[in-house]
């Protein structure tokens, strides 16, 4: 093996996660931050492979989401990021060390969640952009960890600090038997 193989291979590597991020209508800073392409190469990219159809993917501009308030605004977006998570779970994407680093690995991992919760969840509220924070808030464990249902063991999010007795979505809406 030449040593400019790897080079093509993780160049490569690169392209197809950058690609899957602007399928699921990532912002250019979100795609420079975990495949290190140029602003000026994944704009590139977005009109090569889907400049035909512009109309059908949106370009995402400004911050990207930030606030941990938007993940319990209603109900169904608490069950949809406790599904989601445990996706993020099970799949390995929350599995590295605080802080997670940003990875290739890391990045397809997040569009494999990304893709099953939507296979799982067709009309799912929770973008893929609030997907790629939700997973870099939960790595952290700062201002939202993984924890575990005390009645049935589910996996729930919550805040580090709770001041009650964990319970998932589903067993707070089911009453407790005598």
């Amino acid at each position: 093996m030449r040593i400019s193989d790897d080079r093509y291979h993780r160049e490569r590597s690169r392209m197809e996660v950058a690609l899957r991020f602007l399928r699921h209508e990532a912002r250019t800073q979100t795609i420079r931050a975990w495949t290190g392409l140029s602003d000026d190469r994944i704009r590139k990219l977005y009109r090569s492979y889907y400049g035909p159809l512009r109309g059908a993917l949106t370009r995402h501009r400004g911050k990207s989401p930030h606030q941990i308030a938007y993940f319990s605004r209603s109900t169904r977006l608490i069950e949809e990021t406790v599904a989601l998570a445990s996706r993020l779970w099970v799949l390995g994407a929350l599995q590295a060390p605080a802080p997670a680093p940003v990875t290739l690995e890391r990045g397809t991992l997040l569009c494999q969640a990304f893709e099953a919760h939507r296979l799982a969840h067709p009309h799912a509220q929770i973008s893929f952009e609030h997907t790629v924070f939700l997973a870099a808030v939960l790595a952290r464990g700062e201002r939202l960890r993984i924890g575990w249902c005390g009645l049935c063991g589910g996996l729930v999010v919550t805040e580090p600090i709770a001041l009650r007795a964990l319970r998932c979505p589903f067993c707070t809406t089911t009453p407790l038997r005598a």
